[in-house]
């Protein structure tokens, strides 16, 4: 069995599309999935990017690609009332929801819906309380041990080469975004083409230029 785990920020359309895309993609397949709440805010600073709602003209497309993408898989689909939002109370009621931090899949389906499924406000106070009530967390998602928990898992992704949502690890490779799923696949089922020089020699390709940070 298939041991992936699942790097999630329920900020991300991408990372609910992907979500709700996994099983039929892996369908007929043996894994076990871990899903992993983690800061993508964090993320991006490390590694100095702005994300996709932070550049005006990709933040648009990104909000009128996801919603075609979610048509066509037949994803159920509706913009929050704003976005970007601050994801913090969410992560740490999803961390909150699992001694080791790890939210089940039907707790992420509950979270990914309370922002994309109901086109309301995904901060609102009264809805988090609400979703607070109906997930019944065993810890308080505003204890120390739970900030640190995420904050943690956190770093660890980083650690582990992650640099966007959603990000599937398994063994030593890692697949990011919605569109890697086929790819994904294709590795589960022993793909020719891993089998070959192309992903590691990737690593080797040398750059001749490099633009400066201002």
């Amino acid at each position: 069995m298939h041991q992936l785990t699942f790097y999630v920020d329920f900020i991300s359309p991408y990372a609910y599309l992907a979500f709700h895309a996994l099983p039929k993609a892996l369908e007929g397949l043996s894994y076990q999935v871990r899903y992993q709440p983690i800061l993508f805010g964090a993320v991006l600073q490390h590694h100095g990017q702005l994300g996709p709602a932070e550049i005006p003209a990709k933040r648009l497309w990104t909000y009128r690609q996801v919603l075609w993408l979610a048509q066509q898989q037949g994803c159920p689909l509706r913009m929050p009332a704003s976005h970007p939002y601050n994801p913090l109370g969410l992560l740490r009621l999803a961390t909150a929801c699992d001694e080791h931090g790890q939210p089940n899949r039907y707790v992420c389906q509950q979270l990914f819906e309370h922002v994309w499924g109901e086109g309301l406000e995904a901060s609102d106070p009264q809805r988090q309380a609400t979703l607070q009530a109906r997930l019944a967390p065993s810890r308080d998602p505003n204890s120390d041990a739970v900030k640190a928990q995420l904050r943690e898992a956190t770093q660890s992704a980083i650690d582990a080469g992650v640099f966007g949502v959603p990000s599937i690890a398994v063994e030593d490779k890692l697949f990011w975004g919605q569109d890697a799923l086929p790819m994904l696949r294709d590795y589960l089922t022993g793909g020719a083409w891993f089998q070959g020089p192309d992903w590691d020699s990737c690593s080797a390709l040398p750059k001749s230029l490099e633009r400066k940070r201002s």
